[in-house]
């Protein structure tokens, strides 16, 4: 499959949370078209199988690559890159850039060698996967490595509950955890987290390195359509935005995962296909 620099980049995610990931590309990469899809129909995938998740992801893939032509797919959820990222590699055999948000972090971790011990909070889905876990221990064993599942953070963002009271207690309850004691760096494993990075900062008193899968995501990206000559040098298009299912309480969250207001169109792929 031949691309061209002035199609869209493919983004999708089980909800809205990977709209953090898609601003961070949107910041980094402002002269792409973004067309985002959350399969809010099906959310959460954290307790679905892995095959089930490999069959949603390989549709919503299917459906950026062969009706919306994009040129690169960024998987945007832990849990579907844990779950499919390296089956929609092999199906895909190399014709289109797919990138999944754990990697990078990966990357950038093992990179720094300032870090001594890391650890991790993620979903319970992503920590019990180990997909971090054995991803650094393969190429850096001598990194200390911890990880806490952290299951109400990613509820409580979506509630709206961040920069209060409320998620101030809730942060202060997971991070005096002792499984977390002694860390230099902290992995936010979840695409929810960008949103309390600050809160985070505060209660290290910005002493240890926290890694997301925004900006780091973005930039590997670039990397990657700069090496395969793919990055477009002027937008034609508004970036475009889908769910599979809506409600007002999507409208509104939109908006604080994305940091400004966007346009969220139903498409229902799942009639589309069946």
């Amino acid at each position: 499959m031949k691309h061209r620099a002035n199609q869209a980049i493919g983004i999708f995610d089980s909800g809205i949370g990977g709209l953090t990931v898609a601003n961070a590309i949107s910041k980094h990469l402002p002269q792409e078209e973004l067309i985002y899809f959350g399969d809010t129909a099906n959310m959460p995938y954290g307790d679905k199988s892995k095959d089930l998740i490999k069959s949603y992801a390989l549709e919503i893939t299917n459906f950026l690559l062969n009706e919306k032509k994009c040129k690169a797919i960024v998987i945007a959820c832990n849990t579907a890159s844990a779950a499919a990222y390296e089956y929609l590699r092999d199906v895909n055999k190399g014709a289109t850039p797919i990138i999944n948000v754990i990697d990078p972090i990966v990357e950038a971790v093992i990179a720094d060698d300032t870090i001594h011990k890391v650890g991790l909070i993620a979903t319970k889905t992503t920590v019990e996967s180990g997909i971090y876990q054995e991803k650094i221990a393969r190429r850096k064993p001598s990194l200390l490595q911890v990880a806490l599942p952290t299951p109400l953070l990613a509820k409580m963002i979506e509630e709206g509950f961040y920069n209060d009271q409320i998620s101030h207690a809730v942060i202060e309850k997971y991070l005096n955890d002792v499984i977390l004691d002694g860390i230099d760096a902290l992995i936010l494993g979840c695409t929810h987290y960008v949103l309390i990075r600050d809160e985070i900062n505060q209660h290290y008193n910005n002493q240890i390195k926290l890694f997301d899968s925004t900006d780091i995501v973005a930039l590997k990206l670039k990397g990657i359509l700069e090496n395969e000559g793919l990055l477009n040098t002027k937008r034609k298009n508004e970036n475009v935005f889908y769910i599979s299912d809506m409600t007002e309480n999507f409208r509104e969250s939109a908006k604080m995962f994305y940091g400004e207001k966007i346009n969220l169109e139903l498409y229902k792929i799942w009639n589309k296909i069946n």
